[in-house]
């Protein structure tokens, strides 16, 4: 199983949050987010960071369904 991880330029603010949470998944490129690699196995760190991303910029896939951010309950 492989997940895609995406994070939209038009919304990312470039907090940094998705590097703190998961360092090896997610680079800050210049005033932006970006994955490392967009394929990756699954870890919840992934969700963690798509969870608690301030302008809900990250998507956590697989195969064409999202995983992450996960709804609220």
């Amino acid at each position: 199983m492989t997940w895609i991880l995406d994070v939209a330029p038009d919304a990312c603010i470039g907090s940094g949050v998705c590097v703190a949470l998961a360092p090896d998944r997610f680079t800050l490129d210049g005033a932006y987010a970006r994955p490392v690699t967009r394929g990756v196995e699954p870890d919840e760190a992934l969700l963690d960071a798509a969870d608690t991303c301030p302008a809900m910029a990250i998507t956590v896939s697989e195969r064409g369904a999202v995983v992450g951010p996960r709804p609220w309950s």
